[in-house]
């Protein structure tokens, strides 16, 4: 949107420079994206005044001057035909940028003369393309500034042209009225309002209009009325420079009344040339095929459901986008029928882009106009024409009505302060928006017809902080709502998960991020796919039920990568699982796998698979991240679909289990069509105890300042005792006094008796209050013989 100063200044009076307005719209968010101002390219140019021209010695069309300037006489060659003794000129000195010219004028030396510096064209000055001769200035003194004469003179020279970025919600400030209503609530000046005019009707309008009714939605309201004896010329010097300075070309008084409203009120409208109009109008839906040459001489096609304005003989405007080039104005045109109507802005918009057509018209009337100006703005461009083309009008035929857009909302002053953060008085805010256009009674403000952006309270609170002004805004900072530090953003159970993906990732595991549905088959391998976890619209067949694990989902992308031949793998997720189908019923859990070898071959070929003592090691590494005791037991009897011999149970109690590791059943890998062995754990997180302790502050170092002493046994027991059944035993024996039990060999022989073997574990033995003794030692390992006899009928091996 462009506009000049002076346009501005018709709706707005104000002292405000132009520096002031463009940062006041910026902050009323108008974005001034341009700024062009022809007086900063003139700044440096003074007048002068000719007091003596002859003829060059050596050139019949040059003519040596000597010109008065505030710096003194200087001595001037020009060619200009007028240049001559007694004449006021705009001399521009050596050193001077000339824009017409885009050169800088140095001392030169012509035929042997010297000059020292020109007297300007308009063109070499970009103020007209007059190039036939120097500028004479009927008046002014030598030294006075060429701006300043231009601005008291001839202003329109010199008028500053402002160019701001329009927001889809912000119709209103199409037309220069509407900024200028902006800048006035802001303070910068007091709006201007144009009196309603009424021009009486001369005669019966012979023209009529008519809107079917399949497209009063379309097109509530149109009115028009017809002017006869116009002469259509060239428009007024004023409204030509206007145009201009906007970057549009003038055509005809008339065509350039109808630009002239639609940027200053943002008001478009249309004129018909009347004798080439047959008959009367109607505003319809297109059948489908009609044509119609437009206005930029171009054929369209209507499809069905188009709006279009047709005479007897057919269509003769795309309906607020463009007329028709069968009915346009010409310098021959006598009689007009001037259109105003209110328009849909969907089916504008949709009907501008299946024909693709860009104007004026159609970007407004999409964005919407102010459905009550459709008249007032027929009324004004009415006495516009009257007052530069003559003729007289006649009466309005108006068919629809205006549509109703009456809507109020409450207008909260605290809530205003509230959400804007600003100390803003009652007052400041009924009159901002009174200032605005908006009409209050109490508590409600009505919304002004011009404003369709404004749909509810919300809108009223911008509007306040807008004018107001945002960066009057503080910085305060918010209050504590709790006195002391601040308590943790994650929960206890939000960080435990936090660390096991960290450690998991840290142990050479990849994440992966599964669905929480799977297929039937999959969950009953688990322990899942009954009815109570089945969905009732699932999106596939393959997800049907929720999971009620993490590994069948790792299972199924450890296949897939089997497939495409990658078969050393390190998966693990975390995430929630089902095991019924109400809320709440579903717990966190933290499942890993194994599959392949634990690592690429050493430097003698050789490396091994994975097994169950490897994702035991990453198990309990996991453990210790989230804060499990260091202390547990380890058991058998775990869920189905791990290898009965090789899996662990990892449990605070018979009870309490924490976590399980160990091989999966080859029955399962079949299944799921891997390639096992695999290895896997699943940590239930929620069953770790919390720390006694929810402090940041850690417990103070324990340190042993006794020697530890190691025992090593031999105990021969039946082939089938397990080894994990004596540990527990001997680990049993003292609980204080023993920090750790392990088996370091196992022997096999005949010697030992049929169906015998030998298992030997070393016991470290870590007092706290004093030194053992040697009575101390024998005492302990009496009670740890008792307690592995008892638990495995198992005897010290001789």
């Amino acid at each position: 949107m462009k506009f000049t100063l002076s346009w501005l200044k018709d709706h707005l009076e104000t002292d405000a420079s132009v520096d002031e307005i463009t940062e006041a719209l910026t902050d009323l968010g108008l974005e001034v994206e341009d700024v062009f101002n022809p007086a900063d390219r003139l700044k440096d140019f003074k007048l002068g005044y000719v007091t003596h021209a002859e003829k060059h010695p050596d050139a019949d069309k040059l003519r040596v001057c000597k010109v008065d300037t505030d710096e003194g006489e200087l001595q001037i060659i020009c060619g200009a035909p007028n240049a001559r003794e007694g004449i006021t000129v705009v001399v521009c000195k050596p050193g001077m940028y000339i824009p017409g010219l885009d050169l800088t004028i140095n001392v030169g030396k012509i035929r042997g003369i010297e000059s020292y510096g020109m007297m300007a064209s308009e063109r070499e000055l970009e103020l007209s393309d007059e190039h036939d001769g120097i500028i004479e200035l009927p008046s002014g003194a030598v030294g006075d500034s060429f701006v300043d004469w231009l601005a008291e003179n001839d202003p329109s020279k010199v008028d500053p042209v402002i160019e701001i970025a329009i927001t889809p919600n912000r119709q209103d400030a199409l037309g220069v009225v509407g900024i200028a209503r902006d800048l006035a609530a802001r303070g910068l000046g007091t709006l201007k309002l144009r009196e309603d005019v009424a021009v009486p009707g001369d005669f019966d309008c012979p023209i009529n209009v008519s809107i079917d009714e399949d497209t009063l939605d379309g097109c509530p309201l149109f009115t028009g009325r017809l002017i006869r004896g116009v002469k259509n010329g060239p428009s007024p010097q004023w409204l030509q420079d206007q145009l201009k300075a906007i970057g549009l070309r003038p055509i005809s008084a008339l065509v350039d009344i109808t630009n002239y409203m639609t940027f200053d009120h943002n008001r478009p409208l249309h004129v018909f040339d009347a004798d080439k109009v047959s008959g009367n109008l109607r505003i319809h839906r297109a059948k489908g095929g009609e044509t119609l040459r437009a206005l930029d001489e171009k054929d369209y096609a209507f499809e069905p459901g188009m709006m279009v304005i047709s005479d007897d003989n057919g269509p003769e405007s795309i309906a607020g986008i463009m007329g028709g080039e069968g009915t346009g104005c010409t310098e021959d045109t006598v009689n007009v029928f001037l259109e105003s109507a209110y328009w849909n802005h969907v089916q504008i918009a949709l009907t501008g882009r299946k024909l693709r057509i860009n104007s004026d018209a159609r970007y407004r009337f999409e964005r919407g106009v102010d459905p009550e100006y459709t008249l007032p703005g027929l009324e004004h461009a009415t006495q516009m024409i009257l007052d530069i083309c003559g003729g007289e009008a006649s009466d309005v035929v108006i068919a629809g009505e205006v549509p109703d857009h009456s809507r109020a909302y409450r207008l909260d002053s605290d809530r205003v302060q509230s959400l804007v953060g600003m100390e803003i008085p009652e007052a400041e805010q009924r009159q901002t928006l009174t200032a605005l256009g908006f009409r209050l009674e109490g508590d409600m403000a009505h919304v002004p017809s011009w404003r369709p952006d404004v749909m509810g309270e919300a809108d009223l609170v911008e509007e306040v902080a807008r004018i107001a002004s945002l960066t009057k805004l503080q910085g305060k900072p918010l209050p504590r709502v709790t006195e002391g530090l601040p308590k943790p953003v994650m929960t206890p159970k939000q960080r435990r998960e936090a660390m096991a993906r960290r450690t998991c990732a840290a142990l050479g595991y990849n994440e992966c991020v599964t669905y929480t549905f799977i297929d039937q088959a999959s969950a009953a391998l688990f322990g899942g796919g009954d009815e109570k976890t089945m969905l009732e619209n699932p999106i596939s067949s393959e997800m049907s039920h929720m999971r009620p694990a993490l590994l069948p989902g790792l299972l199924q992308a450890a296949a897939r990568n089997q497939a495409r031949g990658f078969s050393d793998l390190a998966l693990f997720e975390v995430g929630p699982t089902f095991h019924d189908g109400e809320p709440g019923e579903q717990q966190t859990l933290i499942s890993g796998l194994l599959v392949g070898r634990n690592g690429p071959k050493d430097v003698q070929g050789a490396s091994r698979g994975v097994d169950v003592f490897d994702i035991k090691a990453d198990t309990e590494a996991v453990l210790a991240a989230i804060g499990a005791p260091a202390k547990v037991q380890i058991l058998r009897g775990a869920d189905t679909w791990w290898h009965p011999g090789r899996h662990g149970k990892i449990c605070l109690g018979p009870k309490k289990v924490l976590g399980v590791f160990g091989e999966l059943h080859p029955r399962v890998l079949q299944a799921m069509d891997v390639k096992g062995p695999a290895m896997a754990f699943t940590i239930w997180p929620d069953e770790v105890p919390m720390p006694r302790k929810s402090g940041a502050t850690r417990s103070a170092l324990e340190l042993r300042d006794l020697q530890a002493v190691e025992r090593d046994f031999a105990f021969v027991v039946d082939a089938d005792v397990e080894a994990l059944t004596l540990v527990n035993a001997a680990a049993g024996a003292d609980k204080t006094l023993i920090d750790g039990v392990r088996v370091f060999d196992e022997f096999i022989d005949g010697s030992l008796g049929d169906g015998k073997k030998s298992l030997a574990i070393t016991v470290r033995l870590q007092p706290s209050e004093k030194t053992l003794k040697e009575a101390d030692i024998e005492a302990v390992s009496a009670k740890i013989v008792e307690k592995v006899a008892k638990a495995t009928g198992g005897v010290l091996r001789g």
